[in-house]
Order: C-alpha cells, then sequence, then structure tokens
C-alpha cells in the first residue's frame, strides 16, 4: 500500500492518478470486478472494523472506473512502482511485473488489493503468490489498521497513518478516503431504503391480494347462505 512508514521510517508515496483510474478493464474483466470487495468485506468483520472503511481505503488505493457500472471498482493485480501505477490482466502476470521491477532494482512496489509495500513490510507475505492473494493482502492491511487505531485510538488518524506519517502526504489521502467512505456509506443506506421500500411494496401486494381472497370467500358463503324460492302452485 502508499503507505505510512510508521515502522520502517518516512516514505514517499502518493495515489494512483487519474490516468490510471481510466485504465480501460481487460476483457476477463468480470471474474475478478469482485475479488477484491469480497476480501475486503470479510477482513472488515474478521477484525471488527468499521463497516465500509477498508473498502473506502482499498478503492483509494486501487480504485479504477468502470464505465459500464458507473462505480470504481478495487482491483487485485494492481502494482505500483516508480510513481505509477499498474494494472495487470491477472494474477501471473501482476507476479511477473513485480519480479521484472525487483530485477531491475526497484524496491518500493506496492501490491494487492491493499497495495501493501514489500520494501517496508518484507514479512507481511513469504512471497509474492501470497503477497497477491486477495484474501491474505486485506487480512494484513485490516490487521495493520487497526493496530494503528489501537495505538492512537482515533479511526482518522489510523487512516492517515496507513498512508504516511508525514502531513503533507497523509492529509490529502485521509481526505480522498473520507470522501470515499461517506460515499460508501451512503450506497448502503440507500440500498436499504430500496430493500425496505421493496419489503413494504411486497408487503402491500399480499395484503391487498388477501383482502380480494377474502371479499372473494365472502361473496361466495353470502351466495350459498341464500335460498332460492320454491313455487308450491301445481
Amino acid at each position: 500500500m502508499r503507505m505510512m512508514r510508521l515502522f520502517f521510517g518516512c516514505v514517499t508515496l502518493c495515489l494512483i492518478g487519474g490516468s490510471a483510474m481510466a485504465a480501460p478493464f481487460p476483457p476477463n474483466s468480470v471474474e475478478y470486478e469482485e475479488t477484491c470487495r469480497v476480501a475486503v468485506e470479510k477482513a472488515e468483520k474478521e477484525n471488527r472494523l468499521p463497516k465500509r472503511l477498508l473498502s473506502a481505503i482499498s478503492l483509494t488505493e486501487t480504485g479504477r472506473w468502470h464505465a459500464k457500472r458507473q462505480e470504481i471498482i478495487a482491483w487485485p493485480w494492481t502494482v505500483y512502482a516508480e510513481g505509477r501505477g499498474r494494472y495487470l490482466p491477472n494474477k501471473a502476470a501482476a507476479i511477473e511485473e513485480v519480479k521484472t521491477l525487483k530485477a531491475k532494482g526497484v524496491k518500493n512496489i506496492d501490491v494487492g488489493c491493499m497495495q501493501v509495500n514489500l520494501h517496508f513490510h518484507p514479512k507481511a507475505f513469504e512471497n509474492l503468490n501470497a503477497a497477491f492473494d486477495p484474501n491474505r493482502n486485506t487480512k494484513y492491511a485490516a490487521e495493520l489498521l487497526a493496530s494503528l487505531r489501537q495505538r492512537d485510538r482515533s479511526w482518522t488518524k489510523a487512516i492517515a497513518y496507513y498512508h504516511s506519517k508525514t502531513k503533507k502526504f497523509y492529509i490529502p489521502y485521509r481526505r480522498k478516503v473520507m470522501k470515499i467512505w461517506q460515499e460508501e456509506r451512503r450506497k448502503d443506506s440507500e440500498a436499504r431504503r430500496a430493500e425496505a421500500r421493496k419489503t413494504y411494496r411486497l408487503s402491500r401486494e399480499k395484503l391487498k391480494e388477501r383482502l380480494k381472497e377474502a371479499s372473494a370467500r365472502r361473496f361466495t358463503q353470502s351466495l350459498k347462505q341464500k335460498k332460492p324460492v320454491v313455487d308450491g302452485a301445481s
């Protein structure tokens, strides 16, 4: 992650630029569009993080604009190094990209859904395969975020220090995360309201149908209760 070097010193990091966010998705993107989201939600629950907070950080770190879905999607095969983000089509390609960068002598490399920095977090993963495992990547990030919050007793500080300990870097980063977090929570609220409206509509329709059936039964019973008039004249 373009993460603070709280325990490893100070690092200069930046968010993935707009051109990277606008990069087209590969043909196989449908297969991975929910990968980070699913892993992030699992890590959030397991570490009891505020709902959608880790999601907001993941979207800030690796978010790509999906024109068809009209939303930002976190991409699991993201590699950030040398000042730019690279969105690879699959895990194997992402691993090869990191190997190529390392062969060139590049050390400051961020990987995966949460952009864990391999140089400043050398013990986070035993190998690149684990580093790009969405569940492992998000689990490490969630645990780090939780530890930052426990240390400073503040989620806003935890968000800032997740990125950098340097004020000029963490202020814009935190602002962006908070904005995305607010938007994610707003979407959750809208989804709940939509579900509530749907439930209410269905209950009204069922009630209307029951009233209609009850009315039909009463009408049928009233017909049965009416005895026909018999003419006794012969």
